[in-house]
């Protein structure tokens, strides 16, 4: 009875072990891929996915590891040695009127040297610099984050305004297969001439010659929406999304101040800035010497015969400091701190020039924005008049009122008026991220 639990346990656990990895492999198939993706989820798989992210995070990684290769100058460097010698001849040396041979056939040396920087200022430049340096590389990373953001929030916007298109131009087919049907069978009975029916006919197959080619779009459209999220080529990429909701989003303040700080770019420069003044004191300090403490301790072993090389030792050791004092470089450290500080004034005017850039930048997204918001507010009226129209003569042409070529114009103008909203839409949209990067409003 016992050997049979046992059996039993063994199996129990040998299925577990089986299915874990099955188990972790299915999950990790379902986390690459999005069921329904609404515009955030979007944009967190990009910021998770992108190569350009995750290139940026190994850039962080790898700066950090050259910090600390630069700060490990500070701890105690100690060096061995060895080395062995064997003389086929002796040297010569020239004592009291004589030339004598000195020295021994074999010769060997242990030694271990240790060395402490006491001021270097390559090393205290890495350490005064090392958390500005991190900034940098952070700020770098976040900047591509804010363009890849703002970059899939258009890309998802304009797969969004495409289908809206394909819907707009499929209730448009709708319309125009029941106008042919109705055209026909008026023509049948001899109620009107044939050239209402050819018309329809004529209008269906334009439309759906437009629908498909829309249609195409949404293909290329959805491949670039996957390159920007790092999402794979062949899976399916559903959008979610809310159309009402979509149209609140399109509002932005329109009388927000710019706040410099803000922008990851004028950070971006305010840390380069002092990362410059770091530089121009590290060309300062040049005038200034280099001290360092040592210590050597050093085994020697002198012998003819190289068996008995090792027998005896001949030890020494040494402390001290070495003091290095630059005297005279033909002016080349002066030359090196005046360009310093011609590097440092040329970031200071770099600020202010970016500084109006972004002004200048946020003043042309708030007047294309304004624009665009006007004209999205005349097309959505449009497109209910459009429709009460295209309804409004649709009855007419039924009581015999109104041509079919007045039914064609409505419809037309009903479908392009429905397309133009949802391209003013998408305008006023593509617009008001423009305006929120100005601001510097999309942090990460």
């Amino acid at each position: 009875m016992k050997e049979h639990l046992n059996m039993k346990t063994y199996l129990f656990w040998v299925q577990l072990l089986l299915a874990v990895p099955f188990s972790l492999l299915a999950q990790t198939k379902q986390d690459s891929v999005l069921q329904e993706a609404t515009l955030a989820q979007c944009i967190k798989y990009a910021l998770q996915h992108q190569p350009v992210i995750q290139q940026s995070l190994l850039d962080e990684s790898i700066t950090e590891k050259t910090i600390q290769s630069k700060l490990a100058d500070w701890y105690p460097q100690i060096n061995f040695g060895y080395n062995y010698q064997h003389n086929f001849q002796l040297p010569a040396a020239y004592f009291s009127g004589n030339y004598v041979r000195t020295g021994t056939g074999n010769s060997s040396n242990l030694g271990f040297g240790l060395n402490q920087n006491i001021f270097n200022r390559d090393v205290l430049l890495a350490s005064r610099t090392a958390s500005d340096i991190r900034k940098q590389v952070k700020q770098n990373a976040t900047f591509n984050k804010i363009d890849l953001a703002a970059n899939v929030s258009k890309a998802f916007y304009d797969v969004l305004l495409t289908q809206k298109q394909v819907e707009v131009l499929d209730q448009a087919i709708t319309r125009l297969e029941r106008n042919l049907r109705d055209s026909y069978h008026q023509y049948q009975a001899g109620i009107v001439d044939k050239t209402d029916y050819k018309r329809a006919s004529i209008s269906l197959n334009n439309t759906k010659a437009q629908r498909k080619q829309v249609a195409d779009l949404i293909v290329a459209k959805l491949s670039y929406l996957r390159q920007l999220m790092g999402y794979p080529d062949t899976a399916s990429l559903k959008l979610n999304y809310d159309t009402a909701m979509i149209e609140k989003e399109a509002w932005v303040d329109t009388a927000a101040t710019v706040q410099f700080e803000n922008r990851i770019e004028y950070q971006q420069l305010k840390t380069q800035q002092r990362l410059q003044a770091a530089n121009l004191n590290y060309y300062k300090w040049n005038f200034l010497p280099t001290l360092s403490a040592f210590g050597n301790y050093n085994m020697s072993y002198l012998n003819d015969a190289f068996s008995k090389l090792y027998n005896q030792t001949f030890a020494n050791s040494n402390l001290g400091l070495q003091l290095s004092i630059p005297i005279f470089q033909g002016n080349k450290r002066v030359y090196q701190v005046k360009q310093a500080e011609l590097q440092l004034k040329r970031v200071d005017w770099d600020i202010i020039a970016l500084r109006s850039k972004i002004y200048t930048q946020y003043e042309q997204a708030l007047a294309i924005y304004k624009g665009y918001y006007a004209n999205y507010i005349s097309l959505r009226d449009n497109v209910a008049l459009a429709d009460d129209v295209f309804k409004t003569i649709q009855l007419q042409y039924n009581s015999g009122i109104k041509t079919y070529l007045d039914v064609i114009v409505a419809e037309s103008d009903l479908r392009t008026a429905q397309l133009n909203y949802y391209n003013a839409l998408y305008e006023l949209l593509q617009s008001k991220i423009d305006i929120q990067k100005a601001l510097g409003n999309i942090q990460y």
